[in-house]
């Protein structure tokens, strides 16, 4: 008897075909069929899911600190081919098995927390794959299915940098192609258009593939015209961001300095004794002071801490106050501080600043960061999770978010600050430059997480933000990596892991903004949108063809 037969059906469920199962032996014989399928699927599937495992650490080793961009796109193509011509469940499936071990691979820097959480993450975002692989089988039945899979990248990328908590854009294709032919595309429509530029090429690869297999079946002509036109195509979309001037000439300059302290350990407990990381940044300034007075290295305009720089709040411990102070004063210039300053009003909370250091003055104008990090810098639901999950209990503290763009005034330059994970968000650095910011300025602590890779991605991110907004990039932080990245996404200065030490360059001050500026968000929208309504017409055209199906057997 055939296993789509109503019996087999019925017995699947527990019931006869005319009525309950009898009991005994004979009604036990449903949990065995069960697994029989479950074993013959599975089976089925095996290759088709190890090939997707295959592709999803191909995509992760695309990423810092691997830095392989074109296995991005035999990523993308793998996946595409994977799920074509599949039902949605079953390209859900697939997007799981590629999403799972890409990010497994991608965000293993998280086990310096505890590899648990790697896992958690890791699956909270690939449901987010899931769904595009549902979406991918769905519209790969439909003309022009490279298209439509480019845009349903960008739409998963859409929801995953809002959703939940404010989302985690961490692994997204822009980020893997900083250092490719497709980032120039940056400065027309930001990391959509880069990501979208990838997931189309790589779909017109899968397209060239498909049609090279039906040329191998007996294809004829045809499949080798469609194979030579996809592969064409694919070629022509990989360089067109080549021919796309990426915006450099300085409006002026601005000499800076800037210092990493270093830590003396790293992991979890970086801080180690209080002042220890504010003497650590104290001393290395007093060091270029020292430098400057005997004229070996020229005198900056202007002076970057890292995040964190300060791990005592300056304002309620006079030893931090009068430390930095003794700094800024040595230097005689403008220092950018990152220090956790308590919030006025809510004991509990505080607030991860950048504040403007004037060596006559004192502290003046400041930045908070307006997007923590959900279970890092902030725990959501923290009375119900800390019971479940004891290790919540080191974040004793909850950040308060900012409520204004860091457009800060430092010394003679107008700079954009920007503090660590807010780089990942198009909006945070979109509306920084738009405010004003002639440069901007990266401030983080990669203290946790040294030498695992994560330093390394978080500077790429700084490559493609430049490119997207023609800006010079200074990234400082605690133990590295600082840098210096031109506008053109160029790393011109950079400070070693664990290593003490001070960039010292002149930075262009640009005002012209870029087309990506100017548009903002509404090429991510419309991409994403685009994706969305093409699973609504290959929804109805299926529905239409079972109904035509349906009608001709009758």
């Amino acid at each position: 008897m055939s296993s789509g037969s109503d019996t087999t059906a019925a017995s699947a469920r527990g019931t006869a075909p005319d009525g309950p199962a009898p009991s005994g032996p004979a009604g036990t014989d449903a949990r065995p069929g069960r697994a029989r399928r479950l074993v013959a699927l599975a089976r089925r599937e095996a290759l088709r899911t190890a090939l997707a495992v295959v592709a999803g650490l191909a995509l992760g080793l695309a990423f810092p600190p691997f830095g392989l961009w074109p296995l991005s796109l035999v990523a993308v193509a793998a996946l595409a081919v994977l799920t074509r011509g599949r039902r949605a469940r079953q390209g859900a499936w697939t997007g799981f098995a590629f999403g799972l071990p890409f990010f497994l691979l991608l965000l293993k820097w998280l086990h310096v927390v505890g590899w648990d959480a790697v896992v958690g993450l890791s699956v909270a975002e690939s449901l987010f794959v899931v769904v595009l692989g549902a979406g991918l089988a769905l519209t790969s039945r439909l003309p022009g299915w490279p298209l439509w899979g480019a845009c349903l990248w960008v739409a998963q990328e859409w929801a995953r940098d809002r959703l939940p908590f404010g989302g985690f854009p961490w692994g997204r294709l822009a980020f893997a192609n900083t250092g490719s032919p497709f980032t120039p595309l940056a400065a027309l429509g930001g990391a959509p258009l880069v990501t979208f530029a990838v997931a189309l090429a790589g779909a017109l690869l899968a397209a060239c593939a498909t049609a090279l297999w039906g040329l191998r079946r007996g294809g004829g002509p045809r499949s080798a015209v469609r194979a030579l036109e996809a592969f064409g195509l694919a070629a022509a979309v990989t360089l067109a961001g080549l021919a796309v001037p990426v915006p450099t000439k300085a409006d002026d300059t601005v000499r800076i300095a800037v210092v990493q302290g270093n830590v003396q350990k790293p992991g979890m407990d970086f801080l180690g004794r209080p002042m220890q990381i504010l003497d650590n940044h104290a001393t290395a300034t007093e060091k270029l002071a020292d430098d400057v007075r005997h004229h070996r290295v020229p005198k900056p305009d202007l002076v970057i801490w890292p995040e964190n720089s300060s791990d005592l709040d300056p304002f309620q411990y006079p030893q931090a106050y009068d430390r930095i102070d003794e700094a800024v004063k040595a230097i005689g210039v403008p220092v950018l501080v990152g220090a956790l300053v308590d919030h006025p009003t809510k004991p509990g909370y505080v607030f991860n600043e950048g504040i403007v250091w004037d060596p006559k003055t004192g502290p003046g104008a400041s930045y908070t960061k307006q997007h923590p990090v959900p279970f890092g810098e902030y725990v959501p639901f923290r009375e119900q999770l800390s019971k479940i999950i004891t290790r919540f209990k080191r974040v004793p503290r909850d950040f308060y978010p900012g409520d204004h763009t860091g457009l800060l005034k430092v010394g003679p330059a107008k700079l954009g600050d920007v503090i660590c994970f807010e780089v990942a968000y198009d909006e945070i650095v979109h509306d920084t430059v738009r405010s004003g910011a002639r440069a901007l300025v990266i401030q983080t602590n990669n203290a946790t997480y040294g030498r695992t890779g994560q330093p390394e991605q978080q500077l790429a991110m700084s490559k493609l933000r430049a490119v997207e907004h023609g800006r010079a990039v200074v990234t400082a932080a605690t133990s590295g990596i600082s840098a210096v990245v031109a506008p053109d996404g160029t790393v011109t200065h950079q400070i070693p892991e664990f290593t003490q030490g001070v960039v010292s360059a002149r930075i262009p001050l640009r005002d012209e903004t870029t087309l990506a500026d100017r548009v903002g968000a509404a090429p991510e929208w419309v991409l994403a949108i685009v994706g969305l309504l093409s699973c609504g017409a290959a929804v109805i055209a299926g529905r239409r063809r079972r109904t035509k199906d349906e009608k001709g057997q009758q």
